[in-house]
């Protein structure tokens, strides 16, 4: 038995080896607010998560070279599912920012309750950043007539961004690492209750909360006087999406049978999805967009450093797991949803599951321990919602909005909307779902 890798083929890893880990997602989280003008060159966080990811795949190379064979077949896999989870997104981002939807409607609380509903229910199809970069800047300009407009945002990051990519591993980061990680593509549906609990929840305060707002507006009157036809830009790209859902499905066996597709081939008929569509979408239906690559290049400089730091984390967890007395689904639930709040939920969920079932290959867990994974994967994807940084898409949006002139809470200001709208829906799902 090796030092370094116990009989199960298992690596052990220095206890310190955790901390290039805990400083890329410090800097994530606080850089930003400290330090904005820094973190705002994508080449600087090139630097920061690439300068932390060097010493950790150096360090599994050393064990390698003791003798710990996991070492290297650890950081091969964490960079083959990063080159995955990049392409699903960069086609995703591509494909989803070549559709325009454009039409005249009046901002009312139904049209923008319809609209959460819709991006709730398209998040499961497109992914919740393809979903809120094809909704957002229809749903602004409905409503940039009113004067009561700050909260319609916050209610979007909230459903759109988050509660509503429950349901399938297209629908959220964490659950697409999971679908690579053994969990059935088809597993996720069983979260349909915790979703119809949440996202209705969530859309009926907004309801609320908006026609409380709608009725305060001082000039009704100028609004359209009714609803025009909605006009659909660059639909060629709803073949290209088809393409991406199908490379997803072919990965699975229980979809795809003998057609089931191994690497390269589902990431290479996702980029060419993207390829295709860009090529084929009309210069002009992006420029109304006002798409551009800045947003997806952030993420994939980000992530190299998270997939590979990533890797002496999960083996830690690994080694003890017993010793944090973590058992019961509610737990799970609350603890990768307050993780998954201050820090970015797609390697939460990672940590978490490998917690819960022992190996960094989690995906018996959804069948052996189906509560625990449900509790993983609802804490994950509803908890991103909690902070600007919990989830991708939540960024995007508030900038997006700004640009749009919507006026946006600081960072601590969308925490204490967050904790007042959607802390009382996560305690009720945890009683109803996750208390027994």
């Amino acid at each position: 038995m090796s030092l370094f890798a116990d009989a199960a083929g298992r690596l052990n890893v220095a206890p310190w080896s955790l901390a290039p880990f805990v400083v890329l997602l410090l800097s994530i989280a606080i850089l930003p607010l400290v330090a904005a003008k820094f973190w705002h060159s994508n080449l600087r966080k090139l630097l920061v998560s690439v300068g932390l990811a060097v010493p950790v795949a150096a360090y599994l190379c050393y064990l390698e070279w003791r003798g710990a064979q996991p070492g290297l077949l650890k950081l091969e896999h964490a960079l083959l599912e990063y080159v995955d989870f990049i392409v699903l997104l960069a086609a995703l981002y591509t494909v989803a920012g070549g559709i325009a939807l454009q039409g005249q409607f009046r901002p009312t609380p139904f049209v923008n309750a319809g609209f959460l509903l819709l991006g709730a229910v398209l998040a499961n199809v497109i992914g919740t950043t393809g979903a809120s970069m094809l909704l957002i800047r229809p749903f602004l300009r409905i409503n940039a007539i009113r004067a009561h407009r700050g909260h319609l945002p916050l209610f979007f990051i909230f459903v759109v961004c988050n509660l509503g990519g429950l349901l399938t591993p297209l629908g959220d980061p964490p659950l697409f690492l999971g679908f690579l990680n053994g969990v059935d593509f088809f597993w996720t549906l069983s979260l349909w209750p915790h979703w119809l609990m949440a996202n209705s929840s969530v859309i009926g305060i907004a309801l609320v909360w908006d026609a409380l707002a709608y009725w305060r507006e001082p000039d009704r009157a100028a609004f359209p006087p009714r609803h025009g036809s909605l006009v659909i830009g660059g639909s060629i790209n709803i073949v290209f999406l088809a393409g991406i859902l199908a490379a997803v499905l072919l990965q699975s066996a229980s979809v795809a049978g003998d057609l089931k597709l191994e690497r390269p081939w589902p990431s290479a008929l996702m980029a060419a999805m993207a390829l295709l569509s860009w090529f084929f979408t009309p210069p002009s239906v992006r420029e109304n967009n006002q798409f551009s690559f800045e947003s997806i290049i952030e993420v994939t400089v980000i992530f190299v450093g998270i997939f590979v730091t990533m890797v002496p984390a999960l083996a830690l967890l690994a080694q003890h797991r017993a010793d944090l007395g973590i058992t019961r689904a509610w737990q799970y639930f609350w603890l990768t949803g307050a993780v998954s709040s201050i820090l970015d939920n797609t390697p939460t969920y990672m940590t978490f599951a490998t917690l819960a079932s022992g190996q960094p290959d989690f995906g018996p867990l959804a069948t052996q321990e189906p509560l625990i994974l449900q509790a993983i994967s609802a804490g994950a994807v509803f908890m991103g919602a909690m902070t600007y940084i919990g989830n991708g898409p939540n960024f995007m949006v508030k900038s997006i909005a700004e640009s749009f002139g919507y006026p946006m809470p600081s960072f601590f200001g969308y925490l204490a909307y967050a904790s007042v709208i959607l802390l009382p829906v996560f305690v009720l799902v945890a009683f109803v779902f996750f208390a027994g």
